[in-house]
């Protein structure tokens, strides 16, 4: 039988730890659904410093029953250095809630992505910070200002280009809004998968994600989301 590398033996872990602050938030208190994302993103360069990047995503929610949202989200950027780039980008967000009021939603953002740890072909830490002013038709005026931080891991598994990868990223909203948005902690989202090359520049990531959301005056909400998604480089 073949020897596993010793960084196999991380492999549980890095699964583990993002999930572990959705196990420490009350879910048994929270609502539960079960939901399937299907994503596709990617990253383009423009040439010289200038890049751009793209991401839309349809998911279905309500025990993976119907339509609940889908968001396309471009953004532009230019890159600061070889491992960070600056974007400012635009969301169209439209929502149908089972038994409450469809919306659209337009953000505006700012973005910093950047490399925390590791060479990009081992074992990397990644971050993502995003500043996002909200806007829902039908309350002008009421302008929704939230920070989202993403900090993502990738565990290569050989020399394929297949990777573990897992995030966690935190949500938090600096004001109240008329249409809903309230201020201090909003949700938390951690995913674990596999990276999984299918082509160059093309790769499926498969894999779970909890996503714990606070609501005003109601249960929050546990969302058990099935993740697929396809990412581009170019």
């Amino acid at each position: 039988m073949p020897r596993l590398p010793r960084r196999a033996l991380l492999l549980p872990l890095f699964l583990l730890i993002p999930a572990l602050p959705i196990w420490a938030l009350p879910a048994h208190a929270a609502r539960n659904d079960h939901q399937v994302w299907g994503v596709v993103q990617g990253t383009v360069d423009l040439g010289g410093r200038a890049t751009s990047a793209f991401d839309v995503q349809y998911r279905v929610t309500d025990g993976a029953s119907r339509q609940g949202q889908v968001l396309i989200r471009p953004a532009i950027g230019v890159y600061l250095d070889k491992t960070t780039a600056a974007y400012i980008g635009y969301a169209f967000v439209t929502t149908d809630p089972l038994g409450g009021t469809p919306t659209d939603e337009h953000r505006v953002f700012e973005q910093l992505a950047f490399r925390i740890a590791g060479d990009g072909k081992g074992p990397t830490l990644t971050g993502r910070t995003r500043l996002e002013q909200r806007f829902v038709e039908g309350w002008t005026g009421h302008t929704g200002w939230r920070l989202r931080q993403q900090v993502r891991g990738t565990l290569p598994l050989g020399d394929r280009g297949v990777a573990l990868v897992s995030t966690l990223e935190p949500f938090v909203s600096f004001n109240t809004t008329g249409w809903g948005q309230r201020a201090g902690f909003d949700q938390v989202r951690a995913f674990a998968g596999v990276s999984l090359p299918v082509a160059r520049g093309i790769a499926i990531e498969p894999g779970y994600m909890g996503q714990y959301i606070a609501r005003y005056r109601q249960p929050d909400r546990m969302n058990h989301v099935i993740s697929l998604s396809l990412s581009l480089r170019r």
